[in-house]
């Protein structure tokens, strides 16, 4: 199996760095810009199944990227981005500022705290997890399934797929409108590619 990776294209909260989780916003013009992008970037790859988060974000992007391919799209809430409860809508700075016990450094490494209201990195790494699973109905084992979602289950593919340690799950910082691939052989998952993105004037 191959996994198409994407990211969703940038809202108006990427922009602004607030914590989105699953908050629902839609994609901003630049996001549609990227979207379309990335849609001609993959225009000539063979996708047999897609799959999305339901938020906006993530399944207007797949949507785009589809383009006129004759591919239902179908959405499934274990790829939505991790939740991030109490912290939504707001920057890291302002989260520290209300909450001083936190580490200023550990902003992207969510391995580091449970946000109030929220879930855990372990328990987002558990529903993608499941969510991975769920693909072998969608596509036969040597068949392309492409997964529109967020960065947080991206850097959970990282450390399910590959086993990674936090530091190498964590590390990468997912570009808007990215792709990541995998392939899946003899049972085994390897990494084809990390984090590619298409030319978009700036």
């Amino acid at each position: 199996m191959n996994l198409i990776c994407v990211r969703h294209g940038r809202t108006a909260w990427n922009q602004r760095r607030l914590f989105q989780g699953h908050t629902d916003v839609p994609l901003d013009e630049r996001g549609r810009e990227q979207a379309v992008a990335l849609g001609m970037m993959l225009a000539g790859e063979r996708i047999d199944a897609a799959v999305s988060s339901d938020l906006l974000r993530a399944a207007e992007t797949a949507k785009v990227v589809l383009g006129e391919r004759a591919v239902p799209l179908r959405l499934d809430t274990d790829w939505r981005e991790m939740r991030f409860g109490d912290w939504e809508g707001l920057t890291w700075d302002e989260i520290v500022a209300a909450h001083p016990e936190l580490d200023p450094a550990h902003g992207t490494s969510p391995r580091a705290y449970r946000p109030a209201g929220g879930e855990s990195f372990d328990e987002l790494c558990e529903r993608v997890r499941r969510a991975v699973a769920r693909l072998d109905d969608d596509v036969a084992d040597d068949g392309t399934v492409m997964v529109a979602t967020h960065a947080g289950p991206l850097h959970a593919l990282l450390a399910v797929l590959l086993r990674e340690e936090e530091h190498g799950a964590l590390a990468v910082r997912f570009a808007t409108a990215s792709v990541t691939r995998f392939r899946r052989t003899a049972g085994a998952w390897s990494l084809v590619r990390l984090n590619q993105t298409a030319q978009l004037a700036p």
